[in-house]
């Protein structure tokens, strides 16, 4: 057993891996509480947290809670039982813990899943419901004020486009993906990145990280006529249908959390019939003057939706998912596509939660 980090969560991740049928272990105390401030705000004989993106109704379904009170006097046994055969859960006091089945990255992923999905959870509950415990509004104003960076493409370097040369383009996806983790428009696992080239897409792969791309771009001929993409992202088939309702020659989809949210709020939601509104929907809404569409990620209803309402914006938003954005020639302006989608989608929440609890 191979354990690092804060003496506690180490000694604990270390107990409660020798219980589990898995290779690696992730714990850690996030920088926010947002993950622990669900848990107090849910009823005490709930024991999941059910966060309404993509995200998690794709890899997590829901994601478990553990209450202190729950973990009894050796908590290892506790959280072991309930992470046997989940991804990741949230224990109340300690953070959230996830597993990797064979290696410490399939652990950070499912971690970072978690804690993307209950960073959106729980944004989306305050907006409806305010402060419900003492200790929220301080935190959120620390977030508000301090944790949050300003967003913006200042001081990066992008190629001008056309970009040609297969060395050149992977260079550039490779710069690009940096970029968009660094800047805060994506956690790591969270997007894809894509160049056409002539015949060729060149497209990173599923489940890479888009700050670490080199090696992991494949490229893949324009028309679907062999399985060379069966490593490329999930996206692919969008991407493919983008670039030719388009011409565009670049694309860039990311997650960032402001516009995930914004994305799920809907005015006519007490009154539509639609089940799953966020597969079936067929209504474009604007979130400042970019579309808004649903859809199921992968060969589903993205690749139909967004490239119908991409063209004329450059821009699109999936319900509950993330941000597509376009460059005619190059990522410049796709990136600063994402730059805006987000900033104005931050700027409209915390308007929208001005107006609603801080009058209250």
């Amino acid at each position: 057993m191979i354990s690092e980090g804060d003496p506690g969560l180490s000694k604990l991740a270390s107990s409660v891996l020798s219980r589990l049928n898995c290779l690696a272990l992730v714990a850690a105390r996030p920088s926010l509480p947002f993950a622990e401030f669900l848990v107090q705000r849910s009823a005490f004989d709930e024991h999941r947290i059910v966060p309404r993106d993509t995200e998690t109704r794709t890899f997590l379904h829901d994601i478990p809670i553990l209450r202190h009170a729950e973990l009894g006097i050796d908590p290892a046994d506790s959280i072991a039982r309930e992470l046997g055969n989940r991804k990741g859960i949230v224990v109340e006091g300690i953070g959230i813990i996830a597993n990797g089945a064979l290696t410490v990255e399939q652990a950070y992923i499912n971690w970072s899943s978690v804690f993307h999905s209950t960073f959106i959870k729980y944004l989306e509950d305050l907006l409806s419901h305010g402060f419900l415990y003492p200790g929220e509004a301080k935190v959120f104003e620390y977030f508000r004020t301090e944790w949050l960076h300003p967003l913006s493409s200042n001081g990066l370097v992008f190629r001008d486009g056309p970009i040609s040369g297969k060395s050149e383009i992977l260079d550039e996806l490779a710069n690009v993906g940096r970029y968009t983790v660094q800047r805060g428009l994506v956690d790591s696992f969270f997007g894809n990145i894509s160049y056409s080239d002539g015949d060729l897409i060149y497209v990173s792969q599923t489940a890479s990280s888009l700050d670490e791309l080199t090696g992991c771009i494949d490229p893949v001929p324009c028309e679907n006529i062999s399985t060379v993409g069966i490593t490329a992202s999930s996206e692919l088939v969008a991407h493919r249908r983008i670039y030719e309702t388009t011409g565009c020659r670049a694309i860039l989809h990311g997650h960032p959390r402001f516009a995930v949210v914004m994305s799920m709020l809907c005015e006519e939601k007490e009154l539509c019939t639609i089940p799953d509104c966020w597969r079936d929907c067929v209504k474009v809404r604007f979130l400042g003057g970019t579309p808004v569409v649903a859809g199921e990620i992968g060969a589903g209803g993205i690749a139909k939706n967004v490239p119908p309402v991409i063209g004329e914006t450059g821009k699109a938003i999936v319900y509950g998912h993330g941000v597509f954005a376009t460059g005619r020639n190059g990522f410049r302006e796709a990136f600063q596509s994402l730059v805006d989608v987000e900033n104005w989608c931050r700027q409209e929440y915390f308007r929208l939660f001005d107006e609603r609890h801080t009058s209250s």
